[in-house]
């Protein structure tokens, strides 16, 4: 029995048979699941180590990774690792926020004004140990962060320069608090859309943007379908590599480290994917992200640094809002770790 049982998950459940299955009290067959492209440095990176755990252990610490949504979408996934029914999960920030709130400040728009700002902040041990300190009372541990880099605004209509441009426009975005509040205080309308169908969303009108980095919509295919790009390093929105907090525990010491070891690994070999990714294009790697937006006939919008003000004044509420359900302590520490780390 447990060798089908086994068998069947090297090939894939059905979402619904995994959430039945018990979370095994070893840490021989781990399962995780993400909705990040399976070609993308998120996936590649996991499966890196997946490789890199099996052989460090001779096969026994077996770890399959389940991309694109195929053992349910984020939330669901978030809710199978919280319950026990899933050992670990890639999951956004903006959809961990609902399980854990104050992960929500990674997500506060215009929070980092650049990628390599973000990046130091996220590996700051200090920054790590609050914010993962939050997760076991929510039964999850956090394990390191994984990659999508900072998020721009695609969408079918029009140039996108002001806040205002935002107004009435169907912008797709994930389940999150936040970004559904950010979307409103810009005068959009926000529509829940799972990420495998927002190709499709857009394409038949159903949503006119989204808000997504370069290798996940070149990924995904979307500048086939959207025209108009405003590069304005809207929010992170970072995957957390998390795991069950009570199979976390029934772990040895010497299995926590290797995993944990392997998770630091995957944030860089992440990043190095991504750049790589960015550069030479699967299937050939004969295209870059920037070759193939040419060849699309994206309309490229850069905004400047005062334009970028004008959005912050708009948003100011979102952070207000914010700050009362985070606390000031939270926020204020975050923005000092940005100070901190801009200055370098």
């Amino acid at each position: 029995m447990r060798k089908m049982l086994k068998s069947f998950l090297h090939v894939g459940l059905m979402a619904a048979l995994v959430g039945m299955l018990p979370v095994n009290a070893s840490a021989d067959t781990i399962k995780i699941g993400s909705i990040a492209p399976p070609k993308n440095g998120h996936t590649l990176s996991l499966m890196k180590i997946a490789d890199e755990l099996r052989e460090e252990t001779g096969g026994r610490i077996d770890m399959q990774v389940f991309p694109l949504g195929q053992l349910g979408n984020e939330r669901s996934l978030c809710t199978q690792v919280q319950s026990g029914t899933l050992e670990m999960v890639s999951a956004t920030t903006s959809v961990l926020q609902n399980f854990i709130p104050e992960v929500a400040v990674i997500d506060l728009p215009f929070m980092f004004p650049d990628i390599k700002t973000a990046h130091a902040v996220e590996d700051d041990p200090e920054f790590q140990e609050k914010l993962f300190s939050y997760f076991g009372k929510k039964g999850f541990v956090g394990l390191g962060f994984s990659e999508d880099s900072l998020r721009q605004m695609w969408n079918t209509k029009r140039t996108i320069r002001k806040p205002e441009d935002f107004k009435g426009l169907k912008i797709r975005t994930m389940n999150s608090p936040i970004m559904l509040e950010t979307f409103k205080a810009l005068g959009a309308s926000p529509v829940g859309i799972p990420f495998p169908e927002v190709y499709s969303a857009l394409q038949t009108g159903v949503a006119d943007g989204v808000n997504a980095s370069y290798v996940a919509s070149t990924m995904m295919k979307f500048p086939e379908v959207t025209k108009y790009l405003t590069v304005s390093e809207f929010h992170m929105n970072t995957p957390i590599n998390v795991a069950n907090i009570d199979w976390w525990e029934s772990l040895s010491a010497e299995d926590q480290k290797l995993i944990k070891d392997a998770f630091g690994r995957a944030t860089k070999y992440n990043r190095e994917m991504n750049d790589k990714v960015a550069a030479h294009l699967p299937p050939d790697g004969k295209r870059s992200v920037d070759d193939y937006f040419k060849d699309q006939k994206v309309e490229i919008t850069k905004l400047t640094a005062e334009e970028r003000e004008e959005f912050k004044k708009v948003l100011a509420p979102v952070w207000d809002v914010y700050r009362e359900k985070l606390g000031n302590e939270l926020v204020d520490f975050v923005v000092a770790k940005v100070k901190e780390h801009s200055a370098m």
